[in-house]
């Protein structure tokens, strides 16, 4: 039973088992130095960054060591301070081997930080300037480089941003124990944010099934009225964007359309705590926050490490997995990776490392579709995944495109939802894949 007043929601959706509370209590701990990091190239959505380094090269903590390529990429900084060891392809947490530059710890940790900035004077441009120079991505799961989210065309009227407290995602606690561990540092970042933006109104959209985050927020923001906490019933996906927009301020994002196409940016809460920790600290974004948890590993723990951590360092910090451990998954269990190679590294992004046991895990076997419609009742964007599925399993690419497969977000409700156990986000992926790959070849072309 919810202790405030909840009204906002969306059409579709599910409600999974939450397992929140085998972390929600747990406050961040920092993990022990890591003896060596593989930092990946491309920890965001653009281009890889650019290597500045050599083997062999010394480094310190907070030290840029690959610059972006282009307008869409991200400055990489050292985590660690060592000795360069290699460049070259590792295991990565998507799967396929990627380009990365390994770094072994030497010496004391001398960590290279950046002057920091009032936030009482800041100009808007100096706010952009350094969160690209600290090398911030998003932290909602795309990883899109924050500076260029900061900086929306100019024919776009930002009207208001809304940051992402939802944490849908069961398991995950690492954004409520931001906001209840360090909630004047949020509304500081949020502030920052509204400024480099140049917008009046903030909202913070939160679910229902975290009331002490939202007292806390509710009372930090009484000397703030120009941000706003909106309490959202508990439901998945009601973190994704075009959800949270919906229920925010009732607006609709057009199929292929973008949140600023409605006057909208989207920022989630560890981003903010970034802006903040580069804009009042001159911290750069070489250490990322992530839940541990599932009945699987010995001690569930909320954690800030070193980039680059590799995925059994941080399961051995937690007192390694338990016999009857199967799955590890890095981000949640709706839309994460599951993992086949433990020494893939944390990157910025990474939200949670998952270890499930039998119980947890779905194994049912797939039959026929039983034409039932569930998977239509709880897609959040009215498609009809069945439908999408069949084609893309069919390879009838103009059929997938023309029923809108590239607007799937790939929240993985449908296949939650199927009595049949058709895994019907998978095939999605996949004609969502090609459907894309087809359009570039097309555009390509002309």
């Amino acid at each position: 039973m919810s202790f405030f007043s909840i009204n906002k929601s969306f059409k579709g959706g599910v409600h999974p088992d939450e397992h929140k509370d085998l972390t929600e209590n747990s406050a961040f701990e920092i993990m022990p130095y890591p003896t060596e990091v593989i930092l990946p190239l491309s920890q965001h959505i653009g281009k890889p960054s650019k290597v500045l380094v050599k083997k062999r090269d010394l480094v310190k903590s907070g030290q840029v060591i690959a610059e972006p390529d282009g307008f869409i990429s991200s400055i990489i900084h050292s985590p660690i301070t060592g000795k360069i060891k290699d460049i070259g392809k590792t295991a990565s947490v998507g799967g396929r081997p990627q380009e990365a530059v390994t770094i072994v710890a030497e010496g004391e940790d001398e960590i290279v930080f950046m002057e920091p900035l009032d936030a009482e004077s800041i100009t808007s441009e100096m706010i952009i300037e350094r969160v690209k120079e600290a090398g911030i991505v998003g932290q909602g799961g795309a990883a899109f480089p924050t500076y260029v989210k900061l900086m929306p065309p100019k024919d776009k009227n930002i009207e208001c941003i809304i940051i992402n407290g939802a944490e849908c995602e069961p398991y995950l606690t690492r954004d409520y124990r931001y906001m209840v561990e360090r909630t004047k540092d949020l509304i500081v970042g949020i502030k920052l944010i509204m400024r480099a933006l140049g917008v009046k109104r903030g909202i913070i959209g939160i679910e229902d099934n975290k009331p002490e985050a939202i007292r806390m927020l509710k009372e930090a923001t009484i000397p703030h009225p120009e941000i706003k906490v909106e309490v959202l019933k508990t439901k998945y996906p009601q973190g994704a964007e075009k959800m949270l927009i919906k229920v925010a301020v009732n607006k609709e994002v057009p199929p292929g359309k973008l949140p600023l196409d409605v006057g909208v940016v989207i920022q989630n809460i560890r981003t903010a705590i970034s802006v903040y920790d580069a804009v009042v600290k001159g911290e750069p974004q070489f250490t990322a926050a992530l839940t541990v948890s599932g009945f699987g590993i010995t001690t569930p723990k909320n954690l800030i490490v070193r980039v680059g951590t590799t995925i059994q360092q941080v399961l051995d910090y937690c007192g390694g997995t338990n016999d009857d451990a199967r799955k590890v998954i890095v981000g949640g269990p709706m839309m994460g990776v599951a993992q086949y190679d433990m020494s893939a590294p944390v990157q910025k992004a990474t939200s949670g490392l998952l270890v499930l046991t039998e119980p947890e895990m779905k194994h049912s076997q797939e039959t026929n579709c039983l034409r039932c419609g569930a998977c239509v009742d709880v897609c959040a964007l009215n498609l009809i995944p069945k439908d999408l599925a069949k084609f893309s399993k069919a390879g009838k690419w103009d059929e997938a495109e023309a029923l809108g497969v590239t607007v799937c977000m790939e929240c993985g409700t449908c296949s939650y939802n199927c009595p049949a156990n058709i895994p019907l986000v998978q095939w999605i992926r996949l004609g969502k894949q090609r459907v894309i790959n087809i359009q570039r070849s097309k555009q390509n072309v002309s």
